[in-house]
């Protein structure tokens, strides 16, 4: 076993949204980097496509009851939980304007109040590995529109910008208690989410270009790149990172390019 790959060896950790993009390359470099990995989604892991070394637990974010069920079954199934990644999240589209209360609700209970159910659920696991180790991790899945203005997100930004303020005070609640809490901030990620926004587009080609071309680096973010960040985050290598949001975005947030010019 290489020095990588033993990285967390002897280390549970616990992804939600595993089933499919961000979430499922997640749990598979965990997985190969030594950690047994459990997978919390709505659907089973097996039909996306999950590795044989990744134990799978079927529960909502939006069902208190599932999500304690499902997180007591890893405990019992796999030990301990030393690392949780909430990274289960809808999208939302539109202008303050264009969405119901319905669909408000809906996008704030899967996006931040899943955080909530899950880390409350989580938290006596974390807080034994802590004590027993002197060390847990959360990280959750924010994104670049929780810090950065863009048009037609006005749902999914009070989200996102929700979970950015959720995971700082997080961070300062259990920084004593040996509990790191950080944030990866994607920007567009290649992901079947953006592939059906893409889909619907009256032109998707079109519309591919557009959001390709508000990225510096002239191309999308993978699931690999942010999975990548968030194995980083929750790494007992990053012992002294807390409270840290970890733009993913191409350089999106940060640059400022001159206009391409042909």
């Amino acid at each position: 076993m290489t020095e990588q790959s033993a990285e967390f060896a002897g280390l549970v950790a616990l992804v939600t949204g595993g089933a499919s993009g961000i979430g499922l390359a997640t749990a598979r470099l965990l997985a190969a980097r030594g950690a047994r990995v459990a997978v919390l989604d709505r659907v089973k892991p097996e039909a996306a496509g999950q590795s044989e070394d990744i134990y799978p637990v079927v529960a909502d974010v939006t069902d208190d009851a599932a999500v304690r069920a499902a997180v007591a079954d890893v405990g019992r199934a796999l030990g301990r939980l030393d690392i949780l990644v909430n990274n289960a999240g809808v999208g939302a589209v539109g202008t303050v304007e264009d969405n119901d209360d319905q669909e408000w609700h809906r996008v704030l209970d899967v996006n931040v109040l899943g955080i909530v159910r899950t880390t409350r659920a989580c938290l006596p696991l974390l807080r034994q590995a802590a004590r027993e180790r002197g060390r847990a991790a959360i990280v959750n899945t924010c994104s670049i529109v929780g810090t950065a203005g863009l048009p037609q997100r006005a749902l999914y930004s009070a989200s996102k910008g929700a979970v950015y303020a959720l995971t700082l005070a997080m961070a300062a609640d259990h920084v004593t208690e040996g509990i790191r809490v950080n944030c990866v901030n994607p920007g567009t990620v290649d992901t079947p989410w953006v592939g059906r926004l893409l889909d619907a587009a009256p032109d998707p080609a079109a519309e591919r270009a557009a959001l390709t071309a508000r990225q510096p680096t002239g191309r999308l973010v993978t699931a690999d790149e942010v999975a990548a960040a968030i194995a980083y985050l929750a790494s007992p290598l990053a012992g002294a990172t807390t409270g840290t949001a970890l733009a993913v975005d191409g350089g999106m947030s940060g640059l400022r390019l001159r206009p391409r010019t042909s």
